[in-house]
């Protein structure tokens, strides 16, 4: 069953269908529209007891794309990918199918003609204190190759950097997040709207380094009126010298300030992943 912490984390999935009145939004993470400079990542969308929901995963093999532990947990069915870089501008309905049983999840014939794949999850995550969600690593295997870039895990202890070369690293996080917008009435604090729906990057500024996990800072630009990581986010890479340091996996519920990710340059998640990338015959 999906964790109910994640439910109050800025990095949580987000179910489809949200309708909001909203003015003119900055992407939540105050990054740009990606295009097709990271053609790798990928939207993922499945079902578990509670409903729909989506996240962000990034290809390590043609048929293995790595996001996060709570984006795999209680799956049922398969799981539909897209690399579409633009999903949706308008509000609902989503522009993915549901499933004809959703107690089932998707179908082979939900999803025929489209890449889906088969989701597993870091044994390790299902057992861990849900204060600290580590090991929140999980990989949807897909039916066939793709022929999309695939990027390398980085090298392991990329990010034992020395304390003061922490806040001068800058990595770059990619996803299709929720953006930020003010509602047409009621109090006109921003908060997180599903559509538009495309593939952005933000560069963010590391903060704290732990043994497990990163957290970051947005932002990088003094001043600035950038966000974070937000809903959707979940499972998406985070890049330093174009390699895979982290994925998004926790933050705060209004999607602004510090975000929470995990290192996948760390021996346990680079073992567990290999069983995908490197199988036994």
């Amino acid at each position: 069953m999906r964790r109910k912490i994640v439910a109050a984390l800025a990095a949580v999935t987000a179910a489809f269908g949200l309708a909001f009145t909203a003015a003119p939004a900055q992407a939540s993470t105050g990054g740009t529209a990606d295009g097709d400079t990271h053609a790798g990542v990928a939207i993922i969308v499945n079902y578990t007891p509670e409903g729909r929901f989506r996240c962000s995963a990034v290809l390590i093999s043609p048929t293995v794309l790595l996001t996060a532990g709570h984006c795999t947990a209680g799956v049922v069915g398969r799981t539909l990918v897209s690399f579409d870089s633009f999903i949706a501008e308008k509000n609902p309905p989503s522009p993915f199918p549901s499933a004809a049983d959703p107690s089932v999840g998707y179908t082979s014939a939900d999803l025929a003609g489209r890449i889906s794949g088969t989701t597993f999850t870091d044994p390790d995550f299902a057992n861990a204190p849900a204060k600290n969600i580590p090991n929140d690593v999980g990989v949807v295997v897909l039916d066939q190759p793709v022929d999309q870039p695939t990027y390398p895990l980085a090298a392991l202890g990329t990010l034992d950097l020395a304390p003061g070369d922490i806040p001068k690293t800058t990595v770059t996080a990619v996803g299709y997040g929720a953006e930020l917008a003010k509602p047409a009435s009621g109090p006109q604090r921003r908060v997180p709207v599903s559509y538009p729906l495309f593939r952005r990057s933000v560069d963010l500024r590391l903060q704290q380094v732990e043994s497990d996990y990163f957290v970051t800072h947005a932002n990088v630009n003094p001043g600035a009126d950038t966000g974070g990581v937000c809903s959707g986010d979940s499972g998406g890479p985070v890049f330093l010298n174009g390699a895979i340091v982290g994925l998004v996996s926790f933050g705060k519920p209004d999607c602004l300030a510090l975000d929470g990710m995990q290192r996948v340059d760390i021996p346990s998640i680079q073992n567990w992943l290999s069983t995908f990338l490197n199988p036994t015959p």
